[in-house]
């Protein structure tokens, strides 16, 4: 409860029943995926469902794991997906459709991907992570 409240808090992401979304999170045993490297993690804990409703809390998923285990889980957010899109456009490092990067496993493959194509292997996901997050932030800054 205090891990999701505090990234819900550190992060702004809108979600109004923490107590929920970190039961849903113990319902599905997370360590031995983390220690396992199975992204599909990300998306069964994005899959929440709060009052009878659906959620996708795909972005806040990928930074709970990320916290866990951030060299080998980047996190997906608003800048990232635009400045892979960017790339995407401009270079053609990729063939993907936009819904492809809220698959978590289809999103590591593409940073993979950006990885190989941009002869970036040296850098580990995080890394690459923080890179695409801050020129998203440059490139496409938010107008409030």
């Amino acid at each position: 409860m205090l891990k999701v409240s505090v990234l819900n808090d550190f992060y702004s992401t809108n979600i109004f029943d923490t107590y929920t979304v970190a039961k849903h999170i113990l319902s599905h045993d997370i360590d031995i995926h983390l220690h396992n490297r199975n992204y599909e993690i990300v998306n069964i804990i994005a899959a929440t469902t709060i009052n009878g409703k659906a959620k996708n809390f795909y972005s806040f998923a990928s930074k709970y794991c990320s916290h866990h285990n951030p060299e080998t889980f980047p996190i997906y957010d608003s800048f990232v997906d635009k400045m892979l899109q960017h790339y995407r456009r401009s270079d053609q490092f990729c063939c993907f459709e936009q819904g492809d990067l809220k698959n978590y496993s289809m999103f590591i493959e593409i940073i993979r991907k950006f990885k190989g194509f941009y002869e970036l292997e040296e850098f580990s996901l995080r890394q690459i992570d923080i890179f695409l997050w801050l020129a998203g932030k440059e490139f496409f800054p938010k107008s409030y």
